[in-house]
């Protein structure tokens, strides 16, 4: 009997792949496979858009998702059109902030749309900075990807960095921008960054508010962090793409999952970076505090007491 045509994606494992749609349902039994409706690829790019640049954790999102309205896991590549994604809406989003970074870093007199971006010591603080996670990323590959990937940590660790995040808010009101950074507030963000290594941290919750503690302006903490991601977020890209090749590249048909997972992130990646640094400029933190703080104990609770994730 003929089965349903649907836009169904099929992650093979054991590098056996097919596509089922309009084939014999029994047909399943003879592959391992990870069945991925279209529809699951737009939500999971859209949360991932959502919450990579809003201090709430992606991992935490993306993890606990799929497991509540129990889906399979999408695989490493689909890890990476969401990274890719995401690195896409930071590049366009910044294109010409970097432009102006990197001529006056090479001393290169340009004066663009962000007064504060024309010190020429800025690129190197983001060089210097970038330095810190991809050690902490190297050391601590192993227990990222294993023991610490966990609802117990990600729910700890949602909530901890949320309290961090609302003494850092109200630990100044000052009104310093980027041109009055130096090499220590560079490497303090630096070093806060290494801690996102830890699932649901947030690398935007932790180094926004290492910059309010070092006194900079919300807006300006943001902007610092959503630069400084940019390498990290490259790396993860390249070396999950490296992973992937290394498993023998992109499975048939797996296309059009991935371009539109690129596609969806990217576009709400871009929307979101636009709308928040617009919202820090007239409001507080105190919106993400309330929300990891709930959204955290709700996932403790949901390994505890339902084993979710366990």
């Amino acid at each position: 009997m003929a089965g349903p045509r649907v836009a169904t994606i099929l992650v093979c494992r054991m590098n056996q792949c097919a596509t089922i749609a309009g084939s014999d349902l029994n047909s399943r039994e003879n592959y391992s496979t990870i069945i991925m409706p279209l529809y699951q690829a737009i939500i999971l790019a859209i949360v991932q858009g959502l919450t990579e640049f809003l201090p709430v954790s992606s991992t935490a999102h993306l993890a606990i998702i799929p497991q509540l309205l129990h889906w399979q896991d999408p695989g490493l590549g689909f890890d990476i059109a969401l990274h890719a994604g995401t690195l896409a809406a930071i590049l366009l989003f910044f294109f010409k902030d970097w432009v102006q970074i990197i001529l006056n870093g090479f001393g290169i007199p340009f004066r663009g749309a962000r007064p504060d971006e024309n010190s020429r010591t800025l690129l190197w603080y983001l060089v210097a900075g970038s330095i810190p996670v991809g050690i902490a990323g190297l050391i601590f590959k192993k227990q990222a990807e294993g023991p610490w990937r966990n609802l117990i940590v990600m729910g700890v660790m949602l909530i901890v960095i949320g309290l961090l995040m609302y003494f850092a808010d109200k630990w100044n009101a000052a009104k310093r921008g980027l041109d009055q950074m130096t090499w220590t507030d560079a490497m303090w963000i630096g070093v806060s960054q290494a801690l996102a290594v830890v699932p649901g941290t947030s690398r935007s919750g932790i180094t926004i508010s290492a910059g309010r503690f070092r006194l900079l302006e919300r807006e300006a903490a943001a902007r610092f962090s959503f630069l400084l991601s940019t390498p990290a977020i490259a790396a993860a890209a390249a070396k999950d793409f490296w992973d992937l090749h290394k498993e023998g590249g992109l499975p048939p048909g797996m296309a059009l999952p991935y371009g539109v997972g690129i596609l969806v992130s990217a576009i709400v990646g871009i929307l979101v970076i636009g709308l928040f640094l617009k919202y820090l400029r007239h409001n507080t933190l105190a919106l993400f505090v309330w929300y990891r703080i709930i959204f955290g104990i709700i996932i403790i609770a949901l390994a505890v007491f339902f084993r979710i994730g366990g």
